[in-house]
């Protein structure tokens, strides 16, 4: 088991709240120049105010504020003096407290920037681990077709007619159902979702639901690097039509009820991310752009309940997050 380093010792004490008073003497060097002064002034009295001659009645009030009155002024000034000292011993602990903290928060950082927390590793595996089981999918879906196309005959039998060149497969595929397009964009739960990969599979043979589906995931996967997850986030959910007036060009207070992220920690975070890193902010713009897109063709085809279920999807959640940051819906 190795010792514990300075650092190590540092963050220990800040977690804990145990630095170590400096031990202070009983008696200071400004209490033994006080005494020293007391007992001098003392003598002094005696000899020249006492002892001459026996005072009584009002002289003797006045002898004893003369005796007695130095001594009380001299140990305001050494207990004032000692006040003083200790305030600043006190201040010299506390920025020592400060710095030490400061480094320990430093150290820390450091090691966080050096390896995820086992929780976030897990995280990032899983998502990991589902988009390389996706790719795979899609490879073997896409190998099907090894074979050369063939041209087409020259010859028109009856009543067959022929593609016009050009004719591009995802225009002769069927059109993607709101229900797949919906389970498409809350992608995978799991590793053995094979509803949710099937949905993922047919979105990404559609155009539009590809780009949109392909900017969420850039998004989730930054979006994880900064440990934010979508299912941990707990939205207030927009009602249907606010999502329609959004969808018809309302922008603002009035559709400020899309906005319904609450977490203050992945608010920040994500406004951090967005102000610092270029990437995520181009990112993060060009899915708002997507989705916008997407919303308003999705709207005039979608029942209350389609519009739901959209809100309840890992993209719409990741929209609300960060078209609060972008201020959408101020």
């Amino acid at each position: 088991m190795s010792e514990p380093t300075p650092e190590h010792e540092t963050e220990r004490k800040t977690s804990l709240g145990i630095y170590d008073r400096p031990s202070r003497p009983s008696v200071t060097g400004i209490e033994i120049v006080a005494i020293a002064l007391s007992v001098l002034w003392l003598i002094v009295s005696v000899v020249f105010l006492v002892l001459p001659e026996k005072v009584q009645g009002g002289g003797f009030v006045v002898t004893l504020l003369a005796v007695f009155m130095p001594v009380a002024m001299i140990w305001v000034a050494a207990t004032a003096m000692r006040a003083s000292r200790v305030m600043r011993e006190e201040s010299e602990r506390l920025q020592t407290a400060i710095d030490a903290i400061r480094q320990a928060y430093v150290v820390q950082q450091q090691r966080a920037a050096s390896s995820y927390e086992p929780a976030v590793s897990k995280k990032l595996d899983e998502i990991a681990e589902t988009a390389k089981k996706t790719e795979t999918a899609l490879a073997t879906f896409s190998t099907k077709r090894t074979d050369p196309p063939r041209m087409p005959e020259p010859q028109i039998k009856g009543d067959q007619t022929s593609l016009e060149l050009g004719t591009q497969a995802e225009d002769l595929a069927p059109p993607l159902s709101t229900e797949v397009f919906i389970r498409a964009l809350n992608f995978p739960e799991t590793q053995d979702d094979s509803e949710g990969f099937d949905a993922l599979r047919l979105a990404l043979k559609d155009r539009k639901a590809a780009q949109l589906v392909q900017a969420s995931q850039d998004v989730l996967t930054l979006l994880s690097q900064e440990g934010i997850y979508m299912d941990d986030l707990r939205p207030d959910m927009a009602r249907p039509e606010i999502w329609r007036q959004f969808a018809q060009g309302a922008r603002g207070r009035s559709v400020a009820a899309l906005g319904g992220i609450r977490d203050r920690s992945s608010l920040a975070l994500t406004a951090a991310r967005m102000k610092q890193d270029p990437i995520f902010r181009d990112a993060a713009h060009h899915f708002l752009r997507r989705f916008d897109h997407m919303i308003v063709d999705f709207e005039p085809e979608a029942s209350d309940s389609d519009l739901t279920a959209l809100g309840e999807t890992r993209t719409a959640r990741a929209f609300m997050l960060l078209g609060r940051v972008a201020g959408t819906f101020d």
